[in-house]
């Protein structure tokens, strides 16, 4: 029986010397693979009771809706600033190099929503935060972010801390 992290292709080297690059797309191009990995980020869930799902562009879309729909709840977008098309609430955060701001739509988040958040991956934790921040504006409950993957030597749980974060796979390094 494979485990999740046989489905994960690993690219040393990539993008420089010394990092290794988990790459999503081998669990997407893998039936078997995508099955497994949405199941095992459901399942970090069993225990959590909410309202909506969100999820951050665009793996956050890929693995959240099928967790949406097989729980039978709503699903926010979380993207990038100048996407959606209707009254936004954004937040800037740190990039390695640089910043970036994300959006969601104003009236995407009722006030006492409870809201989990979904990405593929957890590394600092910049965007998940900022997610966080706005869903928190709109007055809407944090009350769990769930990862397929964790580069747990980017310390992103850290930044993190104050909400309940959970993932499937932790790799050490970054």
């Amino acid at each position: 029986m494979k485990k999740m992290e046989d489905y994960v292709r690993s690219i040393p080297d990539f993008p420089e010397p010394g990092i290794i690059f988990r790459d999503v797309t081998s669990v997407l191009q893998d039936a078997d693979g995508l099955h497994m990995a949405i199941d095992k980020m459901q399942e970090l869930l069993a225990d959590t009771e909410f309202d909506v799902l969100a999820g951050a562009e665009s793996r956050g879309f890929i693995f959240g809706m099928p967790i949406a729909y097989n729980l039978h709840k709503p699903f926010v977008l979380v993207r990038k600033k100048g996407k959606l098309p209707c009254e936004t609430v954004e937040k800037e955060y740190d990039l390695e190099y640089g910043k970036a701001t994300i959006e969601m739509h104003k009236d995407a988040i009722k006030p006492g929503q409870k809201v989990v958040l979904v990405d593929d991956l957890i590394a600092t934790g910049g965007t998940m935060e900022a997610a966080a921040k706005l869903v928190e504006e709109l007055g809407g409950e944090v009350v769990k972010i769930i990862f397929l993957m964790e580069l747990a030597g980017l310390k992103g749980r850290e930044r993190l801390k104050e909400y309940d974060v959970e993932s499937v796979i932790c790799y050490e390094g970054k």
